[in-house]
């Protein structure tokens, strides 16, 4: 599987984008109304319960506006605050401060509310089961966000088409699945093999071929109870579809060794964080 690697340039070059973004193409106007030589100190504050990530993608964002600011870490990545717990200290000019202000937070706001989504589901499923995410993240920012769900105790699922075989149901509709698994386990050259069904005909369809894991996909607790039971001699097991968190601990009752939730990445809420001059 594809690693996820945050390199100091990795995170360099993501927050110059976010930048760009930010203040092409005549900077922050509001902000150059203030004393250029206004020194301030700032708390960076939670106001909220979460997990906290992406600290290093706020203290990028100041050092690259002003490589004079300092920024005082107090929670590492993937530490639990409570609502008005201190983060970060910030000193340095006031006007750029600002400037950097709304960037920081939004690389804050975001990464924390996956972790914190994340972790909430973690702590639901018990310890036998693995939260996974999928690849339904926000284009470009994929490694970010997979970051964001293993800071909250997740794993991550593949990282791209290229990581393992995983043979859904629209494969299945243009095919036949029965071919479809055999010429992946013998084309599959190290790669996982992972095959969605639907039903327990399907399942009992395949069972005993050479494949990897098996998605048992909107299914019943019922019908997934008994999924798991066929086939956990032959394949690791994994649940999807509609997960949340009303249903995951059912879910995990079931003896299943994973559950993929897309909701982890595509709709995880902001965490609130503030700065404080």
């Amino acid at each position: 599987m594809s690693k996820i690697k945050l390199s100091k340039e990795f995170i360099k070059n993501t927050v110059k984008l976010a930048l760009n973004e930010d203040l092409y193409p005549s900077g922050d106007i509001t902000s150059s109304l203030i004393d250029n030589n206004k020194i301030v100190n700032v708390k960076l504050i939670s106001n909220e319960n979460a997990i906290v990530g992406g600290l290093l993608f706020a203290k990028q964002t100041f050092e690259l506006i002003d490589n004079k600011i300092k920024f005082i870490i107090k929670k590492k990545d993937g530490s639990k605050v409570k609502k008005g717990s201190l983060v970060a200290l910030i000193k340095g000019k006031a006007k750029n401060i600002l400037i950097a202000e709304r960037v920081a937070l939004n690389f804050l706001n975001h990464i924390s509310g996956i972790a914190t989504k994340t972790n909430k589901f973690v702590k639901l499923a018990g310890k036998k089961t693995k939260i996974c995410c999928t690849r339904k993240t926000i284009p470009n920012l994929r490694v970010i966000q997979k970051y964001a769900v293993k800071l909250g105790g997740g794993t991550n699922h593949r990282f791209n088409l290229s990581d393992e075989y995983l043979i859904k149901d629209n494969h299945i509709a243009s095919s036949n699945l029965k071919n479809l698994v055999l010429k992946a386990v013998k084309k599959k050259n190290g790669k996982k093999i992972t095959v969605e069904v639907d039903t327990i005909k399907q399942l009992k369809s395949i069972l005993g071929l050479k494949f990897d894991t098996v998605l048992l996909d909107n299914m019943s607790i019922k019908n997934l109870r008994e999924g798991v039971k066929i086939a956990k001699k032959y394949y690791e097991t994994e649940a999807s579809g509609n997960v949340n968190l009303k249903t995951v601990k059912a879910v995990a009752s079931t003896g299943v060794n994973r559950i993929s939730i897309g909701s982890l990445t595509h709709s995880a809420p902001a965490i609130d964080f503030k700065l404080e001059i």
